[in-house]
């Protein structure tokens, strides 16, 4: 029995692995095209370790003749302001519909819900009128006000706030805190796991974002790093090496994110796991 057990977990681990590289083979192949000169990218079969390596060649080019550290500049920019607003936002609406009781807070609550089944591109047109009619088409403001609001965010949130137990919150009150008060100091503290979680989802949907700034910016000055990747195109074609150049850079800020927001994620996703 010990030696069957064994065999089926040797047999789990090389069926994992198989499955990891696999799904891990596009993003090597990545880092791989982007030391590679523009004509060996798409050889055949594909060379894992390059021939002739061409990386400071590629690199140099990307940072140094195009305006991409300009697009890089952009997207911190909107990103990091986007997810702070974002964060305070969700959190306090999540706070007021858990702990506030007011007169149709369940019926309010349904409507934002609903609002998340409308998919993204049916409300495209109408988010484009009204940006335009503000004055805020083809600004970082206008695109920053867009990702700010999210439903997805408040109700993650809304659910590790109802795990605060109400003694915490009718203490403060004897004590004479208001709501800000208390939202602050007492249950953000208890739920920044959950808040730590949503943050780094946050920053890597808006860096990732390529909708929104394609559709609300049309100044080449302004555009963010995944439409600013587009300029590696030429009227011969796609130069692939470059590309695979700036995506490489791209990904930076989300691996240093991942790497130091690892922890909060795994004890948010537990914290979560138990108050369920």
């Amino acid at each position: 029995m010990d030696k069957w057990n064994t065999v089926k977990k040797a047999i789990y681990t090389v069926l994992m692995f198989a499955l990891g590289l696999m799904f891990m083979s596009p993003f090597l192949w990545m880092i791989s095209s982007s030391m590679k000169p523009e004509l060996d990218v798409f050889t055949f079969p594909i060379e894992w370790i390059p021939r002739h390596w061409n990386a400071i060649e590629n690199y140099t080019t990307v940072w140094t003749t195009t305006n991409f550290p300009l697009y890089y500049w952009n997207s911190i920019k909107v990103t990091v302001t986007t997810t702070a607003i974002s964060v305070l936002l969700s959190s306090m609406a999540a706070y007021a519909f858990s702990k506030i009781k007011f007169r149709g807070r369940h019926v309010l609550f349904l409507i934002v819900l609903a609002i998340y089944m409308i998919p993204n591109q049916a409300i495209l047109v109408p988010q484009f009128l009204l940006l335009r009619s503000l004055n805020l088409y083809d600004t970082h403001l206008g695109l920053i006000l867009l990702g700010s609001f999210s439903v997805l965010g408040t109700f993650m949130l809304r659910q590790f706030y109802l795990g605060v137990h109400d003694e915490f919150i009718e203490s403060a009150k004897i004590d004479g805190a208001g709501h800000f008060r208390i939202f602050f100091s007492v249950c953000t503290p208890l739920v920044r796991p959950a808040i730590a979680t949503y943050a780094i989802l946050r920053f890597i949907w808006t860096w990732n974002d390529y909708q929104n700034p394609l559709i609300f910016l049309k100044t080449k000055e302004l555009f963010t790093i995944q439409v600013g990747i587009r300029s590696f195109a030429t009227l011969n074609g796609d130069l692939y090496s470059l590309i695979m150049a700036g995506t490489v850079s791209a990904i930076v800020p989300l691996l240093i994110i991942f790497i130091f927001g690892q922890k909060q994620v795994i004890e948010g996703i537990a914290v979560g796991g138990v108050k369920g």
